[in-house]
């Protein structure tokens, strides 16, 4: 957990040595987090971060988010995996496409306003997509957002989705290499005015 205007950790939960955390979703009471290579996830209390149990899982996990209904999981290719949220069960697939051609490499995920938002790993872009059609819907572009001598950076990318939907803004960490992110709140009307607004840094 992290306090947003100072980049300050207030709480943290440490995996095992062996497992690479990836995405991180909320469901009722519980967080739910995906492990990269590992096949394993974790269910945790939400608020006191105590492990309550791990489930396994067939893909790589990258991201995580939820409808309703389902656990919705990226692994990097251009399908999103339906899991049931109960036994984390295979519930179905949503297969991405834009103009019929296959997205790949969609990574972290948010659901926001019945719609799947997926940043595009090593791209400055997000697609929204459709959950019924798995079409993108339209394309954010963030290539304005960052600073040219930012960008030759090779390690620095934007990495990762977060959604908050008190102030109706996204909230995207920038990957600065090894222990060290930047993260910038993007904010955007309904009318698609779309704002850098601010920014800070997070070491850990």
């Amino acid at each position: 957990m992290i306090d947003l205007v100072s980049g300050r950790v207030l709480q943290q939960h440490d995996l095992p040595e062996k497992c690479f955390g990836e995405g991180l979703t909320d469901w009722g009471s519980d967080l739910i987090q995906l492990t990269w290579q590992s096949h394993v996830g974790f269910v945790y209390d939400r608020f006191s971060f105590r492990l309550l149990r791990t489930f396994a899982y067939s893909w790589e996990g990258w991201g995580l988010t939820h409808d309703r209904q389902h656990l919705i999981l990226s692994d990097g290719s251009s399908v999103l995996h339906l899991l049931d949220p109960s036994t984390f069960k295979d519930a179905g697939k949503i297969s991405v496409t834009d103009h019929g051609q296959p997205v790949r490499d969609l990574n972290e995920l948010e659901y926001i306003h019945g719609e799947i938002y997926a940043n595009i790993w090593q791209a400055d872009r997000i697609a929204r997509i459709s959950p019924a059609t798995g079409k993108v819907l339209a394309w954010i572009d963030l290539s304005g957002l960052r600073p040219a001598e930012v960008r030759q950076n090779g390690n620095a990318v934007l990495n990762g989705i977060a959604y908050d939907s008190q102030r109706d803004r996204l909230l995207l960490p920038e990957n600065c290499g090894p222990g060290s992110m930047r993260s910038g709140l993007f904010q955007w009307s309904r009318m698609r005015d779309r704002r850098y607004a601010s920014s800070f840094n997070c070491a850990f």
